[in-house]
């Protein structure tokens, strides 16, 4: 499961500053082993491994691009699978699932090592959520305390889009956020599809990915 470790340590330094300099998963202690170490609203958030189906979820929409790559030479999306996003403007730091980011930031990675990318470099995010993480995927739940989750994290430093698919049983579904708040860390829905439907995702991309073969997670 997911642990939310901050208030549990003592640490040389901020969890963000450590993060960046990709020192937070050795003072951890983590296995080798696919688990994820994140900074949401300031607290370090430990992720297993997700599961096999989890990854299929991600190839589906992988290939989409993929396909319109092949079709249109000129397309110019590329899909990124966990690369480190840094969000100095909040002082976190995530390991989206997917990230789209425009031909140039792959140039940019084939001409030399690059650590991480930042929002302005990322024109959408996705999502897939696990039972062990799925509440920092969404928006915050309003009540007493609001903690930033990473769509609002994402809302606030403006990256454009982001993709969010639900496979909690409870409320299966994919919904596209856009229009970013910054200011106020909130997204508008752009669209909501049930699995079984077809994801048309609008320009710029216009890519339309096909949900048949998809269902929530075991309870």
């Amino acid at each position: 499961m997911s642990v939310v470790a901050f208030a549990q340590l003592l640490l040389p330094d901020s969890p963000y500053a450590m993060w960046v300099r990709g020192e937070l998963e050795e003072y951890l202690r983590l296995p080798d082993d696919g688990t994820r170490v994140e900074v949401v609203g300031g607290e370090i958030v430990v992720s297993p491994a997700p599961v096999v189906t989890h990854a299929v979820f991600l190839s589906h929409i992988e290939r989409r691009f993929t396909l319109a790559l092949g079709a249109d030479p000129d397309f110019p999306w590329r899909v990124l699978q966990a690369v480190n996003l840094d969000l100095v403007e909040t002082g976190d730091g995530y390991v989206p699932d997917l990230v789209v980011a425009d031909v140039q930031v792959e140039e940019r990675a084939l001409s030399g090592d690059l650590a991480r990318l930042y929002p302005h470099d990322v024109a959408m995010v996705v999502e897939v959520t696990s039972p062990s993480n799925a509440r920092y995927d969404r928006r915050p739940m309003f009540g007493r305390q609001v903690k930033p989750t990473k769509w609002s994290g994402y809302a606030r430093t403006g990256v454009p889009y982001y993709l969010l698919v639900d496979r909690d049983p409870r409320q299966p579904g994919v919904t596209l956020f856009g229009d970013p708040n910054k200011a106020e860390g909130t997204y508008e829905v752009l669209g909501e599809w049930k699995f079984g439907e077809s994801v048309r995702l609008p320009k710029p991309f216009g890519v339309e990915i096909g949900t048949d073969a998809w269902k929530p997670w075991n309870e």
